[in-house]
């Protein structure tokens, strides 16, 4: 049995643990709507559109086939390492998504203006992210001179889930962490 103490002392870590988390979601959302009102300049708004609809899969399937047509089928390991590890991720942020049901931030704050349209329902994780962080680094393996092109790209696909209204700060740090989790577990199966 729990001595008197004991549980004032797990009490009192448990509030602190749900102040904490209560802090760090008021200070995510309110980055976000920060960082959203970035979209209100038309520039900005619709650079911003572009680089999510590359990333929506146009610019890798666009890389994958440039991959291929310079490298041939030097670059078909390449390809295909891209391609499988991309679809694993698409399968387990869905199934995330799926599990969470976070709302999407503009459906939540009304001081976030949705800048862009939503692929699905759901905000955690960030799927773009999570993709742009799979296919740079599973890229990046096989041909490390593209960096100076991926890791730019990859830093404004991200930064373009914000800036739309389409996500939270969370949701894409989440997604980065995911899509590099899954890429390094691939180089560990591959070898």
């Amino acid at each position: 049995m729990l001595a008197p103490i004991q549980v004032k002392l797990e009490l009192k870590m448990a509030f602190r643990f749900q102040t904490y988390l209560q802090r760090m979601h008021q200070f995510d959302s309110n980055m976000c709507v920060a960082v959203n009102h970035t979209s209100q300049y038309k520039l900005i708004r619709n650079s911003f559109r572009l680089v999510s609809r590359l990333g929506d899969g146009v610019f890798w399937y666009g890389l994958m086939t440039a991959i291929l047509c310079v490298k041939g089928i030097d670059g078909l390991q390449a390809v295909l390492h891209m391609a499988t590890v991309g679809l694993i991720g698409t399968l387990l942020y869905k199934w995330l998504k799926g599990k969470t049901l976070r709302p999407r931030p503009y459906e939540v704050r009304q001081e976030i203006t949705l800048a862009g349209l939503p692929l699905d329902k759901f905000s955690f994780p960030s799927g773009h992210t999570l993709h742009a962080v799979i296919f740079t680094m599973v890229a990046l393996h096989y041909f490390p001179q593209l960096a100076f092109i991926l890791l730019p790209f990859t830093a404004l696909v991200a930064l373009s889930r914000v800036v739309l209204g389409l996500h939270y700060p969370s949701d894409v740090v989440a997604g980065a962490i995911i899509g590099a989790l899954l890429a390094t577990l691939s180089f560990l199966i591959m070898q």
